[in-house]
């Protein structure tokens, strides 16, 4: 898993040198950066996979997301990963990008691998303006793209696929996923009756949530009977989920109560049970990405669901780097200091980020528990 991120010159994000764990839960105000945190790691997404410029122009594009904050507006963006390696080596990513007329371009970018201690490191992408060079094996030095080159698009997503550690950051970096808060209005996708497919995913909409949970009950029976055991935790009177086919390919759902004689169709559950549901089969999935970014889990769930929520967590990233935005109190008290991150506001503006576990909490533990102390303000991440 990713260990450090450092980040330049993007939105509240001036200047920023973030340690990375399996499971990071983001506290802070309203507009402090914890969705921006999110955001960077969906641009290195679009970077590594080649879809940059598609992403950014979403986003606004680079010139409406640099920093600008009381010391002046940045001139580029500048993102740093660091990726552990065996024998205690590691592949160190650089990447920066500058307003151009109304694009951008590529200004630097940069992949190092350091292996062990005695040897020499290995750089596989040196790119400077203009000047693009990559390592090549059989010359033993650097050579110029032998493909088109496309400079709205990274070196990185473009290397030819023939150096395992490259490829090796490039997947873990593409492969990351961002959901935002589970849409459940009547038309929506997670209401609805689902095409029968071979689903890893419950889909960023639950577009797939009736065909992950069907597949897992017929492939994995014992990561689904988790998904059933959870959902019993959190709705005592809940006693199983059905399948019934409504069409030819196509599946519903229901949920059935011990209290009901009839279940329950998807369209008439609460918005707090169908998010928990998604969210308990998400964490469950066999097919979470490299890293996972959830931004406000805690929408719609009653306070009680949070204490679950966070074991939830704290399994799925034994198989994820999960990155968590939230505002909810409750959550925090189930967690660790070493899960957390607060975000402050500086005078400037600018986000500073701090890992509670670096704050001297011990004493105020004995007392009260992590949610009250960041009420306190201890803890920092408050307006």
């Amino acid at each position: 898993m990713f260990d450090r991120i450092r980040i330049e010159g993007f939105r509240r994000l001036a200047s920023v040198d973030l340690a990375l764990r399996p499971l990071n839960v983001v506290i802070g105000a309203n507009g402090s950066g914890k969705t921006s945190l999110l955001d960077v790691f969906s641009l290195l997404k679009s970077s590594a996979s080649g879809t940059f410029k598609e992403s950014i122009n979403a986003h606004g594009g680079i010139d409406a997301n640099l920093a600008d904050v009381s010391g002046g507006k940045s001139k580029a963006v500048t993102l740093e990963l660091t990726l552990p390696t065996a024998a205690e080596g590691r592949l160190e990513y650089r990447v920066a990008l500058e307003p151009q007329g109304i694009g951008y371009r590529y200004s630097d970018e940069n992949l190092t691998d350091f292996r062990e201690a005695d040897s020499e490191p290995i750089v596989w992408i040196e790119s400077k303006d203009d000047r693009v060079r990559y390592f090549e094996r059989k010359k033993r030095g650097f050579a110029k793209p032998f493909w088109e080159h496309d400079r709205t698009e990274s070196v990185l997503s473009q290397i030819p696929r023939m150096y395992p550690r490259v490829e090796e950051l490039r997947s873990q970096l593409a492969s990351s996923t961002h959901y935002h808060v589970l849409k459940v209005d009547e038309r929506a996708p997670v209401r609805l009756p689902q095409q029968m497919r071979d689903a890893q995913l419950p889909g960023r909409d639950g577009e797939n949530l009736v065909s992950c949970l069907y597949t897992l009950r017929e492939t994995e029976p014992d990561r689904y009977e988790a998904v059933e055991a959870a959902l019993q935790a959190a709705f005592p009177r809940f006693e199983r989920l059905n399948f019934p086919p409504v069409a030819a390919g196509m599946l519903a759902m229901t949920w059935k109560e011990t209290t009901s004689k009839q279940p329950f169709y998807m369209h008439q559950l609460s918005e707090g049970t169908l998010r928990f549901l998604w969210l308990v089969t998400l964490l469950h999935s066999p097919g979470l990405t490299a890293v996972t970014l959830i931004d406000e889990p805690e929408v719609s769930l009653h306070p009680e669901l949070l204490s679950l929520l966070a074991d939830l967590f704290r399994e799925a990233s034994t198989r994820t780097q999960l990155i968590v935005a939230t505002h909810a109190d409750r959550l925090i008290r189930f967690l660790k200091p070493e899960e957390v991150v607060a975000i402050d506001l500086k005078e400037d503006g600018a986000a500073e980020f701090t890992r509670a576990d670096a704050l001297d909490l011990d004493k105020w533990l004995e007392d009260y528990t992590l949610d009250e102390v960041w009420q306190l303000g201890r803890l920092g991440g408050r307006a």
